[in-house]
């Protein structure tokens, strides 16, 4: 089953085309990968998944329904969740605060703050937060951060999660549990749609990458394929 997929999906900003004509799926459990040089259009592609910024042309659908149009807020509803290649969390609010906010606001049908708190302990828990719930979201280190927004995207119930740069920053040991966070998320029966540059990471856990590259889609396939295409390696990994 399809759970993603977009048609020509176009945005330009002024003259430049920053995703152009893009065609793209995402199956029910996959992981898949979007990697691409800087300026390649990714952080866009997921910008316009998600309703951060508007559509010039194209249609993208969402379990077999078109959310072109929608509202961020309303397609997060529908199950769709993201985290953000710049890390935005409420930097002055505890931890547990910050994913409480996504099982009280984020979901189509209410919760009460009991339940969202026993749901946040939870999600801390899977993402190995629970020791540092009290603790002001500014105060984590940069790999902790990381893992909050996860939890609080996780909050919103999502059943399609998207994932942008989650290991930029991360040491190798960081990289590692990330990977293996990703995995775990992936096998709760949420699918992720990943931006991401670690490609150690891309290669060991996606079962599929898609490439863009002057916000045109160049290549798509499995790890192997993706590392053997020529085009690829001339573009974005090298020799």
């Amino acid at each position: 089953m399809r759970v993603l997929e977009g048609e020509r999906v176009t945005r330009y900003f002024g003259g430049l085309a920053a995703v152009s004509n893009v065609d793209f799926h995402v199956d029910q459990g996959e992981i898949v990968g979007l990697i691409g040089p800087n300026g390649a259009g990714k952080t866009t592609l997921f910008n316009l998944i998600s309703a951060a910024i508007a559509l010039k042309s194209g249609v993208i659908r969402f379990k077999g329904e078109n959310i072109t149009g929608l509202k961020p807020h309303q397609i997060c509803r529908m199950g769709v969740a993201r985290t953000f290649q710049s890390i935005k969390v409420f930097a002055n609010m505890p931890v547990i605060e910050n994913v409480r906010l996504g099982s009280l606001f984020g979901t189509s049908s209410s919760m009460s703050p009991v339940d969202a708190t026993r749901e946040a302990t939870g999600l801390l828990e899977f993402v190995g937060l629970s020791t540092v719930r009290g603790t002001p979201a500014k105060d984590l280190t940069l790999a902790n951060q990381k893992r909050l927004e996860v939890a609080r995207a996780l909050a919103t119930k999502p059943e399609l999660l998207l994932i942008d740069e989650l290991m930029a920053g991360l040491n190798p040991t960081e990289v590692a549990q990330a990977m293996e966070l990703v995995t775990r998320i992936r096998d709760k029966g949420i699918t992720i749609f990943m931006v991401e540059h670690v490609m150690k990471a891309i290669m060991s856990i996606c079962n599929r990458i898609m490439v863009l590259h002057h916000g045109e889609k160049i290549a798509e396939g499995t790890p192997q394929e993706i590392a053997t295409s020529r085009k690829v390696i001339e573009v974005y990994l090298g020799e």
